[in-house]
C-alpha cells in the first residue's frame, strides 16, 4: 500500500517556474471568465438566474480563473499517465485493506473500522460544536506523525486547546498555513503519516486567481489533496464549513470527490455530540458515534442507553421507552409526549426529535382504529437528549406515550416497546429484533413489546426479560391500559 523508499514523495514545481517556461508562456495572461453555480458547481459562459443541473435560483457567482491547461502546475512521483484499458473483473487481483486505528473507538466505528490508507475524509458540522476538537484529539492519538494545518487559528491558539484536552504527543506537528502550495511543500519534507486540513474553505491555491472559500478554490484544492492522498497512501481528513439548510459549503460535486463525509452535529444546549456517515465508500453508512462534550474535551460514550433514559426516579405519565438502532448499535430511549386542552381554537402539534408528518399519522391511526380522539387536544412530543430518532421501531414507544399523556396514566419504568404502527392499526415487525431485547435486557427491563408477527422467526429465549406479543394498537391498548 505504500510507496517504495526510491521513489520520491512528490515534485513540486513552482507556478511561476510553470508559467514562465517557453512552451508554456503563452498561459501567463490566459485567463477564464465564468460563472459557476454555488450549489452544484456547474459552470456557464454568462450569468442565468435558474441552474440548469439543480434547478436552483441565483447561484451563479462570477469568478476568474487560470486555463484548464495551467491547473496541473505540480505533480506527485515521477510516473506519467498510462492509458487504461478494459480486463475481465476475474482477472483483477482481490486487495486486502489493512486499516488504520486512530485511538479513538467512536472515530473507528464511524469509519467502519479504521481510516483506509489513502482515503480522503470530509466532517462538516455548525460552527462551535467541537470538529476542530475532534480531530486535535485524532491527531494526538494518532500511533504515527502527523500533520494538522490550520487556517483559521494559529499554532498558539491550537496548543491552548491542546493543554486543555491533554495527552499531547511530539509527533503532532502544528502548520498554520492556507497556501496550498506551501502545504505540499511541508508535506514532501515532513513525510506524515495523516494530514488534517482545518477548512478547506481557507485553503487556497496560488494558481487560480479566485478568492480563497470561492467554488472553484474549494473544488480544485480537494482534487489537489485527492490525488496526494491516492498516490502517496497517505490519509487526509478535511473540515468543511456548512450553509444555514446545514449542507457543506461549496459545490456539491465535492462530497463526491471524497470518499467519506462525516457529519458532526449537536444541540449547543446538551453536553451530547453525534457523529453520523452519510457517505462511505469503505463501510457502512449506518454508523453513529456519540460523544459527550466537557472541559476536557470530547470524550467516547460507551453506554449510551443510561444517558437518554429518565434519571428521576417518579414515575409521570406521557414517558415511554423504546428500543431503536442507531446505525449497528441498540439505543434505548425515552419519548416524552404532553397531550393537553386547546388553548386557541386551532391544536397545536409540535415535535423535537421526531418527524412532524409521522406524529400525524400516530394521531390519525389512534382516532380511526382505537377510538381515542386528540381533535381539541394541543400535542407536543420530545425525544429526551436532544437525539433526533427515524427509525420506525419507535412508533408504538410514542403511541404508548401519547395515550398515557391523554389519559393521565403512567408507564412503568421497566417496561419498553419495539414496533412500527401501521395504516390499518396492525404493529409491524422490526428488523434486528434480537438485539434490541438483549440491550433492553441488559440495563434491567421485566417487558417488552414487540409484534406478535415476529414471534415464529424468534430462535431465542431471553432469561430475565418477558416478551408480550401484541398485533394491533386495541391489544396494545388493552395489554398497557386496560387493566387499570
Amino acid at each position: 500500500m505504500c510507496r517504495s523508499k526510491n521513489q520520491p514523495f512528490f515534485t513540486f514545481v513552482s507556478a511561476e517556474r510553470f508559467l514562465g517556461s517557453g512552451k508554456y508562456s503563452h498561459l501567463k495572461k490566459k485567463v477564464k471568465t465564468q460563472f459557476v453555480c454555488s450549489s452544484c458547481g456547474a459552470n456557464s459562459p454568462k450569468w442565468i438566474g435558474n441552474c440548469p443541473s439543480c434547478n436552483a435560483w441565483n447561484t451563479y457567482h462570477e469568478e476568474q480563473q487560470l486555463a484548464a491547461s495551467a491547473g496541473h502546475a505540480w505533480k506527485i512521483g515521477e510516473q506519467e499517465n498510462v492509458p487504461a484499458k478494459p480486463i475481465p473483473i476475474s482477472e483483477v487481483q482481490s486487495l486486502q485493506v489493512d486499516r488504520m486505528l486512530t485511538g479513538d473507538s467512536e472515530f473507528d466505528r464511524v469509519t467502519g473500522g479504521g481510516i483506509v490508507p489513502g482515503s480522503i475524509l470530509l466532517i462538516g458540522g455548525h460552527p462551535g460544536i467541537g470538529k476542530s476538537t475532534l480531530l486535535l484529539q485524532v491527531a494526538m492519538a494518532w500511533k504515527g506523525k502527523t500533520l494538522y494545518v490550520s487556517g483559521e487559528e494559529s499554532a498558539q491558539q491550537i496548543k491552548l486547546r491542546a493543554d486543555r484536552i491533554g495527552g499531547i504527543q511530539d509527533h503532532c506537528y502544528l502548520l498554520a498555513e492556507t497556501n496550498l502550495e506551501r502545504i505540499l511543500l511541508e508535506v514532501q519534507k515532513l513525510e506524515p503519516s495523516l494530514l488534517i486540513i482545518d477548512s478547506i474553505q481557507t485553503v487556497h491555491s496560488s494558481q487560480l486567481d479566485s478568492a480563497p472559500g470561492t467554488i472553484t478554490q474549494v473544488r480544485d484544492s480537494t482534487t489537489m489533496l485527492q490525488r496526494l492522498a491516492k498516490e502517496t497512501q497517505i490519509p487526509v481528513i478535511v473540515i468543511g464549513h456548512i450553509t444555514k439548510d446545514g449542507s457543506i459549503a461549496g459545490p456539491k460535486v465535492l462530497e463526491h470527490i471524497v470518499d467519506a463525509v462525516l457529519q458532526f452535529e449537536g444541540d449547543r444546549h446538551h453536553v451530547f455530540r453525534l457523529l453520523r456517515t452519510i457517505k462511505n465508500r469503505f463501510g457502512s453508512t449506518d454508523e453513529l458515534g456519540i460523544y459527550e462534550m466537557n472541559q476536557g474535551g470530547l470524550n467516547a460514550v460507551i453506554n449510551p442507553s443510561k444517558l437518554w433514559l429518565n434519571q428521576n426516579d417518579a414515575i409521570k405519565s406521557g414517558n415511554a421507552v423504546g428500543a431503536t438502532l442507531e446505525g449497528q448499535r441498540p439505543i434505548l430511549i425515552e419519548t416524552q409526549a404532553l397531550v393537553s386542552s386547546a388553548v386557541y381554537g386551532t391544536p397545536q402539534r409540535s415535535t423535537t426529535g421526531f418527524d412532524m408528518r409521522r406524529l400525524h399519522m400516530l394521531l390519525a391511526v389512534l382516532e380511526k382504529r382505537c377510538g381515542l380522539f386528540f381533535g381539541q387536544s394541543d400535542v407536543f412530543l420530545n425525544i429526551a437528549g436532544g437525539l433526533r430518532v427515524t427509525d420506525p421501531a419507535i412508533d408504538m414507544a410514542v403511541l404508548c406515550a401519547l395515550v398515557s399523556s391523554l389519559e393521565d396514566i403512567e408507564l412503568a419504568h421497566t417496561i419498553c416497546f419495539a414496533g412500527e404502527i401501521g395504516l390499518s392499526g396492525e404493529i409491524r415487525s422490526v428488523n434486528r429484533l434480537e438485539q434490541r431485547i438483549l440491550e433492553a435486557e441488559r440495563l434491567g427491563f421485566d417487558k417488552i413489546f414487540i409484534s406478535r408477527y415476529h414471534a415464529k422467526n424468534m430462535d431465542f429465549e431471553p432469561e430475565r426479560i418477558q416478551i408480550r406479543h401484541v398485533g394491533s394498537i386495541n391489544d396494545l391498548y388493552d395489554e398497557v391500559f386496560g387493566e387499570r
